[in-house]
């Protein structure tokens, strides 16, 4: 599972049983968070989450990162049976929003900001894949 935290809304991604593909699930306000991961997490198997890590360009944390922090360790305590990892989240945006252009979308679905959170999620959950292979 990964999870593209932002102070709002949280973009959330799940992987198939074999981890070869990445596929956005939901997008949740980040209030409702932990909620839904416990629900969530008493259905289905997780054995790893991976949270974006804002960087800027110099590889220091990003102005964000003061918001995802306090939540990594509130992840943490609250499961503390599955890995927590963080994967650089840097262009994920960006890239989900190219990805939205190249499958078609038209401007108007382009500007949900809660699908660009969802991609972000998958981009971050399949970029982390392909680096643990």
């Amino acid at each position: 599972m990964a999870i593209d935290y932002g102070s709002k809304r949280v973009g959330i991604a799940v992987t198939d049983a074999l981890q070869i593909i990445a596929t956005g699930l939901t997008t949740v306000h980040s209030k409702d968070l932990i909620a839904f991961l416990k629900d969530y997490i008493a259905k289905e198997e997780v054995e790893c989450i991976v949270v974006g890590e804002p960087k800027r360009m110099n590889n220091e944390p990003s102005d964000s990162a003061r918001f995802i922090e306090p939540f990594v360790v509130h992840l943490k305590r609250t499961f503390p049976s599955i890995k927590i990892e963080r994967m650089d989240e840097r262009f994920t945006s960006k890239m989900a929003f190219q990805t939205m252009i190249d499958s078609g979308l038209k401007k108007k679905a382009r500007q949900n900001k809660e699908l660009v959170d969802e991609i972000s999620a998958t981009i971050i959950l399949q970029s982390f894949m392909n680096k643990s292979r």
